[in-house]
C-alpha cells in the first residue's frame, strides 16, 4: 500500500548554507501524488521532487522550475521519507532551503512518527532495474546492478585519520534506515568551512549540524554517532538523492567515493533507456510481485 503522513508537521531550523531561519509544513498528499516541495514566499513556486528537476549539485542536491524557484539540501528530508515508505506528501517552505536540524535525517523520521503514517488505498509501485547501469569519472564510480531488493552500498577513502576506507551495505527493509543510517550526519573539514564562508556559503554550519574535522582530529565533543558515520551518512545522502527517481528502485546502488552529481546522472542515464527498467507493484519488504501493465515507462515517467 502506499503511505503519507496522518496529518501536518511543521519543522523550523536553520538553513545550512543560508544561515536563515526556515518554516517548512510537511502536508498529507493524495494516491499518486509523489513527493513535492512549494516556496511560500514566491509565485509558481511548485517543484516535483524529481531527477530531472535537480539544477544543482556541487554543494548539495538543488532542485527547481522554470520560473525560477529553487530549494537546496533536499536530500535529508528526501532521505528520510524513503526510509519510512512515505509516497505521497507536499512539503511547504518559507525559504530556498530544508532546514539542515542536525545534519542527519533523523530528526525528520522523528517528526514523522509523531504525526503518524497513513496507508493509502493504492498499491505502491516501485521501478525495477532490468539493466546493469554504471559510471565511472577517474577513481569514482557509480552503478546499479539488478537485485530482488532495494539495496544501498557504498565506499570512501579519506587521508584524514578519522576517516580513512570505510564501506557500509545495507538492505532497504525492517527498519534498517530508521536504526542504521537516519542518525549518520553530514560531515566537512574545518578549511573548507572557513573557505565556503568567505563565498557566503555555509552560513549555518556548526558543530551543532555537522561533523568537523580539524587536520587530525574531530572538532565535535561528543564524537561520533557511528565508528563509520561518515560512509554511512554518504550512503543517507545516496538513498535521498536516488528517491527522486520517484519512486524506490529495486536494484543494488554502489558507489564509491561517490556524490550528488554522479548519483544525478545516473538517475539520467537510467531513464533515457527505456529497456532499462520498469513499472512494478512491490510488497512490505520492498519485493516486487507484479508489474504493472496500466501504463508504460513513459507515460509513468511524465507524471
Amino acid at each position: 500500500m502506499q503511505h503519507t503522513l496522518a496529518k501536518s508537521v511543521t519543522i523550523k531550523g536553520i538553513g545550512l548554507h543560508s544561515g536563515t531561519e526556515v518554516t517548512m509544513n510537511v502536508k498529507p498528499a493524495p494516491v499518486n501524488h509523489g513527493i513535492s516541495f512549494v516556496r511560500t514566499d514566491m509565485k509558481n513556486s511548485q517543484i516535483p521532487a524529481k531527477w530531472d528537476r535537480v539544477v544543482d549539485t556541487r554543494l548539495c542536491t538543488v532542485i527547481g522550475n522554470e520560473e525560477g524557484a529553487t530549494i537546496g539540501t533536499v536530500e535529508h528530508i528526501m532521505a528520510a521519507l524513503r526510509g519510512c515508505h512515505i509516497d505521497n506528501a507536499i512539503i511547504e517552505l518559507n525559504g530556498q532551503e530544508v532546514p539542515i536540524m542536525d545534519g542527519s535525517s533523523s530528526y525528520f523520521v522523528n517528526a514523522f512518527d509523531e504525526v503518524g503514517i497513513k496507508s493509502q488505498m493504492a498499491a505502491r509501485r516501485a521501478i525495477k532495474l532490468l539493466k546493469n547501469i554504471e559510471i565511472v569519472e577517474g577513481d569514482k564510480k557509480v552503478s546499479l546492478t539488478i537485485g530482488k531488493r532495494p539495496a544501498f552500498e557504498g565506499e570512501i577513502d579519506f587521508s584524514h585519520p578519522e576517516i580513512g576506507n570505510q564501506t557500509y551495505k545495507i538492505e532497504m527493509v525492517n527498519g534498517a534506515f530508521r536504526h542504521n543510517l537516519a542518525q549518520a550526519r553530514t560531515f566537512g573539514f574545518i578549511e573548507e568551512v572557513n573557505a565556503l564562508r568567505n563565498m557566503g556559503l555555509a552560513l549555518g554550519g556548526s558543530l551543532d549540524n555537522a561533523i568537523v574535522l580539524e587536520k587530525d582530529k574531530i572538532m565535535n565533543e561528543d564524537g561520533l554517532r557511528f565508528d563509520d558515520e561518515f560512509i554511512r551518512h554518504k550512503l543517507l545522502d545516496a538513498i535521498g538523492d536516488l528517491y527522486l527517481a520517484g519512486a524506490p528502485i529495486i536494484g543494488t546502488y554502489h558507489g564509491i567515493k561517490a556524490g550528488h552529481a554522479m548519483n544525478n546522472k545516473l538517475l539520467h542515464t537510467m531513464f533515457k533507456d527505456d529497456n532499462a527498467w520498469c513499472w512494478v507493484e512491490i510488497n512490505e519488504n520492498g519485493e516486487a510481485v507484479t508489474i504493472d501493465d496500466n501504463k508504460s515507462n513513459n507515460d509513468i515517467a511524465a507524471i
